[in-house]
């Protein structure tokens, strides 16, 4: 008779994962958390007399082909952290601060240590910002993935009071663009740069530095929470713009109401060294569109509260465009 684990599943794999997450799930919870990992469903008591109108923020996001170059360097860690750091970001464009998180991992032969090392990425950065790791799901699916390949996902859900609630509503011409910079190409474009550098050239080090070009690619996705934060607490932010997929020409404008459009000042904020080698490969339009060039997001405020901020934030964020009239919401890069 054939055996589910002859099919290529193995249950009992799946239970030693199960049970070398569930520690590193549990060290990120607190007493709002009534069902954690085991349950068919994750319990996440609200506290609502800390809110006078509280609104859910969620959002959903992968690390795409990220997980192919971590794979290959053994840093399975640290792309559990990407994960969670790009749904922290991407709630934080609407205001919100992380509640919980819940990851998907798929795989084509269940490794419990190998997933265990990528959950532990993920517990360390829930801590990092004060949110649950709740729950998730593994799955092993022999046929649909290679063995030794795994994909995830992760999904996040926060909250923000509803008049706190950033929109982009309020942005006009004039109002000055702030750069928080990103450590590299964080979560996307992995697919171009996998095409264009010969893996021959992964350990080399890169022109004019002491790093890698594996080290420069394999590079965290930062959160800006805490960033973002301090700023919020100061001055009044009109917009935020995660710098993901599409990069700074195709993720700004979403954030722009009709009849504006941006100007960025190429050389103003700190560009990682990765970008410089990646130019030579791809036209200068296409690294645009697909990278986010050293800006993980960005901030639009009126002019005088970036002076404010350039003080608060000193070094960590630049002035780097402003908004402007526009027919088209786009972005001009002026060299």
């Amino acid at each position: 008779m054939t055996s589910y684990r002859d099919a290529g599943v193995d249950i009992e794999a799946g239970n030693r994962a199960v049970e070398l997450i569930r520690p590193l799930a549990e060290s990120t919870q607190g007493p709002e958390v009534l069902a954690g990992v085991g349950p068919f469903s994750g319990l996440f008591a609200l506290d609502t007399r800390r809110y006078r109108e509280p609104v859910l923020v969620a959002s959903t996001d992968g690390v795409g082909t990220k997980v192919l170059l971590a794979t290959g360097a053994g840093r399975h860690a640290q792309i559990g952290a990407d994960l969670v750091n790009h749904c922290v970001n991407d709630i934080l464009t609407a205001g919100a601060d992380p509640l919980f998180f819940l990851d998907y991992v798929a795989t084509g032969l269940l490794e419990p240590p190998l997933v265990a090392e990528l959950v532990a990425g993920m517990a360390d950065a829930c801590r990092q910002v004060n949110c649950a790791l709740l729950g998730g799901e593994t799955a092993e699916m022999p046929g649909l993935y290679q063995p030794k390949t795994y994909d995830v996902a992760g999904f996040m859900v926060g909250v923000c009071e509803r008049d706190a609630i950033i929109d982009g509503t309020s942005i006009r011409d004039g109002d000055a663009l702030l750069a928080l910079p990103s450590t590299g190409l964080h979560t996307n474009g992995y697919s171009l740069a996998r095409r264009v550098i010969p893996s021959r050239a992964l350990t080399q080090t890169m022109p004019g530095t002491q790093q890698t070009v594996m080290d420069a690619l394999l590079a965290p996705h930062r959160a800006y929470l805490d960033s973002v934060r301090r700023l919020r607490d100061a001055i009044t932010i009109k917009g935020l713009a995660h710098i993901t997929g599409g990069g700074i020409v195709g993720n700004l404008p979403r954030i722009l109401p009709v009849g504006l459009g941006a100007r960025l000042q190429r050389g103003t904020w700190p560009e990682p060294a990765i970008f410089s080698y990646l130019a030579p490969f791809t036209a200068d339009e296409e690294m645009w569109r697909t990278f986010n060039m050293g800006i993980g997001m960005v901030v639009v405020v009126d002019e005088p509260s970036a002076a404010t901020a350039l003080r608060l934030l000193d070094g960590e964020v630049f002035v780097v465009g402003d908004v402007v009239a526009s027919d088209q919401r786009r972005v001009q890069i002026l060299e």
